[in-house]
């Protein structure tokens, strides 16, 4: 009996060894296949979600861009610019007056002076006269020699204004400098798809939003252009004036002596226009009055040798005298 016993409780601890044997492996094989299944689906879902990217335009851009924004974002954080004073982006600009004796050599000057310093001159206006001309030049120089050009031009003559301004354009810089990445990334994006487009409405509407970009692309680039030139090279206006040059904020001035002194003014510029009149004509009066008053000294001698002709009047015929009438009766 007791050896029966032990038989059966030793088969008893085997089937249930063997049951717990084939549950194990029946549950490795249910996660290997659900494994399987859920790569399976994730590989489905990667292809569904390539599919619509090409075929709707709008969706697979806008996915993309999320992309090449978050990369284009990373890549300006890592590569943000030093912001020290001395790497900052200024633009200096400066107006100056300065009086001089001459107009002309003082312009010989300052157009040396500027291409010494390498810069060229952006402008020329001039209006020639003795004492009051006046040149009117623009200056574009460096931005190192900017302080060094504004010195040496206030030495020409007498300074009478002077005028310095400054922009610090470094955000701005920085914040182009980020858009434009992020712009060539959603430009190379929507290429990419462009390159995978199926279906001429997909071409056709890839084509357009991919014009679109280019074109923002190319205004911020325009833009930064425009901001490194600005940067690079400073502008400077300069007015030489003669010594007769008024100012351009002289007040106008009232009273007797000033009324006095304008018509004086007025009427010797009156008098210099009609002595410049008469200056004209005086050829023409030469020209043509001499020989008539040749012509008149002549006719006036032969008019006094001809002889006088005396006209005699005739004498008055009278009528006859009345004859009376006859008288009748005693």
């Amino acid at each position: 009996m007791t050896t029966m016993g032990a038989g059966m409780d030793g088969r008893v601890g085997q089937r249930r060894v063997a049951l717990l044997a084939a549950l194990g492996m029946t549950a490795a094989l249910a996660l290997a296949g659900c494994g399987s299944s859920d790569s399976g689906q994730d590989g489905a879902k990667g292809t569904a979600a390539e599919a619509p990217a090409i075929g709707n335009g709008s969706q697979g851009l806008s996915d993309a861009d999320k992309g090449s924004g978050a990369k284009a974002a990373e890549a300006a954080g890592a590569g943000a610019p030093d912001l020290r004073v001395d790497q900052r982006a200024i633009i200096y600009t400066g107006t100056m007056r300065v009086q001089v004796d001459d107009v002309d050599a003082a312009a010989r000057e300052v157009t040396a002076a500027v291409t010494r310093a390498g810069g060229f001159i952006g402008g020329d206006q001039r209006r020639s006269a003795e004492a009051d001309a006046v040149a009117e030049l623009e200056l574009r120089v460096p931005a190192a020699k900017f302080a060094g050009v504004v010195e040496e031009v206030a030495n020409l003559g007498r300074q009478q204004s002077r005028e310095i301004n400054t922009q610090d354009v470094t955000e701005e810089t920085v914040d182009l400098d980020a858009r434009i990445t992020s712009q060539r990334a959603r430009v190379d994006s929507a290429r990419r798809l462009l390159a995978r487009a199926s279906s001429i409405t997909d071409l056709v509407s890839l084509e357009n939003e991919l014009g679109r970009r280019e074109a923002d692309l190319a205004s911020l680039e325009a833009k930064k252009r425009r901001l490194a030139d600005l940067t690079a090279l400073s502008t400077i206006t300069v007015s030489l004036a003669g010594p007769a040059a008024k100012t351009d904020d002289e007040e106008d001035e009232t009273g007797f002596l000033v009324g006095l002194r304008n018509g004086w003014k007025a009427f010797v510029v009156s008098l210099t226009v009609l002595l410049t009149v008469l200056g004209a004509l005086l050829p023409w009066m030469v020209a043509l009055g001499v020989p008539l008053a040749l012509l008149l000294l002549v006719l006036r001698r032969q008019r006094r040798k001809a002889p006088a002709l005396v006209a005699t009047p005739a004498a008055p015929v009278s009528a006859p005298p009345p004859v009376p009438a006859a008288r009748s009766g005693p």
